[in-house]
């Protein structure tokens, strides 16, 4: 992680926002939909996630975690596989509310959008559908140089009776591609909690939607408040083909440690 952060200072060096004709709200809600709806499938998803945490002062711990998803209904699971200590572990979104369960108590607990997902500095957030148009309004606040891309720098701030991890948002937005290349993430103290990096999108076809579907194939989380915290997120393989009608109850997750 250490040459990372060595290649990524070099290589990503922000310089102040660039004049630049200010872009109306419209305009920004536009660019929000794009990212939203081409991460979006309407149907059903899969992928297998590599999850590798570090922390000070402790061993690095790898982990690999299922993501389910079925769009249309606004369906979310995801699954811990490994390591042993954490198999079957899984988290559940049943009516808007989340759920953990833990497959050695046998117990559900309700868990917030705020939770570390198994320990990691993801959140919930990370693996589901974007709804950034639905949850968040956007104020421009200029271009930025970010590396080797010109990009558009946006404020998000949570709508009214949105529940969200964090409710203050900025994402740097490549101009081009419209692919989000960095997202911070502040408490609403204007606290800055998390930075993301998102090196590589990915894209294959749906059959369900009849266009493309994007996906990050790596992002990068480091922590702003215990700052030797990290989280390296590989998307292995992801899966667009149909899954068990009934597999986004409780039973179903239960059922995947015995």
């Amino acid at each position: 992680m250490r040459s990372f952060l060595v290649s990524l200072m070099a290589v990503i060096t922000l310089f102040g926002a660039t004049p630049a004709i200010a872009m109306e709200k419209a305009e920004l809600v536009k660019i929000l939909t794009e990212i939203d709806d081409r991460q979006r499938n309407g149907g059903d998803y899969k992928a297998l996630l590599y999850l590798e945490q570090k922390e000070k002062d402790k061993a690095d711990v790898v982990r690999e975690m299922v993501v389910y998803r079925r769009d249309a209904d606004d369906k979310l699971m995801l699954l811990f596989a490994k390591p042993k200590s954490e198999e079957g572990k899984g988290i559940l979104r049943l009516d808007k509310n989340l759920w953990t369960y833990d497959p050695g108590t046998g117990k559900w607990d309700r868990t917030t959008e705020r939770e570390r997902v198994g320990g990691t500095n993801t959140r919930r957030s990370d693996f589901d559908e974007s709804r950034l148009t639905e949850e968040f309004d956007p104020s421009f606040v200029g271009e930025e140089k970010l590396g080797k891309f010109e990009t558009i720098v946006i404020d998000l701030k949570v709508k009214p009776n949105i529940d969200v991890a964090y409710p203050v948002l900025k994402l740097w937005v490549d101009k081009a591609s419209h692919n989000i290349l960095k997202r911070q993430e502040f408490a609403l103290s204007g606290k800055l909690a998390r930075t993301s990096y998102y090196p590589k999108w990915q894209k294959l076809f749906s059959e369900t939607k009849k266009a493309e579907l994007w996906f990050p194939g790596e992002i990068r989380i480091f922590d702003e408040i215990e700052k030797s915290n990290s989280t390296l997120v590989l998307f292995k393989t992801v899966d667009l083909h149909e899954l068990d009608q009934n597999m986004f109850t409780k039973a179903w997750l239960e059922s995947k440690s015995r």
